[in-house]
């Protein structure tokens, strides 16, 4: 149901059903590669549920997990291959609409333009920390302040604990604080 993806909120039933009709979508086994890199696809993405990672050359970038997370939205304004890697790490659905199709929505709707302008911009506000992290903080402080970030996206309390509910390996820690599985490890300890 498109309604319940926070992008598509505000919109009317009308245009949703138009959005409906441009949209297809698919479920993705834990494991299996939503986008390939090097791939010319032609689409741009949203996380109905599930949980993904995007990755580029063997490190991972993200991990999405929010309903209505986009993904894949190079496609909208380059036509080359692909340079990340998606790929379900748990089992997820995921809907999906052709760059030529979701341009010319986007020309007839200038409220849902505005909204992803934002989302793009957040996006990139994010990318811009964590070059920052990389180049000004160590290993134990970005490490730090990925857990916060997890916890503020994903953490909840239980009987007095915190929990994270994010399926991540020590190597997909590593990668997305641009460090090394043995020295996350040992940070981690």
């Amino acid at each position: 149901d498109l309604k319940r993806i926070p992008t598509f909120q505000p919109f009317d039933e009308d245009d949703l059903l138009c959005l409906l009709r441009l949209s297809k979508f698919r479920k993705f086994k834990a494991g299996e590669t939503v986008i390939r890199e090097g791939s010319f696809d032609p689409y741009i993405y949203f996380l109905i549920c599930g949980q993904l990672i995007i990755s580029k050359n063997g490190k991972e970038l993200a991990v999405l997990k929010n309903r209505g997370e986009i993904f894949g939205e190079m496609a909208l304004v380059d036509k080359g291959p692909r340079d990340t890697v998606a790929e379900a790490i748990m089992d997820s659905y995921v809907c999906f609409i052709d760059r030529e199709s979701f341009s010319r929505y986007l020309a007839r709707n200038p409220e849902m333009s505005l909204r992803l302008t934002k989302i793009f911009g957040l996006k990139f506000k994010r990318l811009g920390q964590k070059v920052e992290d990389l180049v000004f903080r160590n290993v134990y402080q970005r490490l730090a302040g990925l857990l916060l970030n997890l916890y503020e996206e994903y953490g909840y309390e239980k009987n007095d604990k915190t929990y994270i509910y994010v399926k991540l390996t020590h190597y997909d820690i590593a990668s997305l604080i641009g460090s090394t599985r043995e020295t996350t490890t040992a940070t981690l300890n």
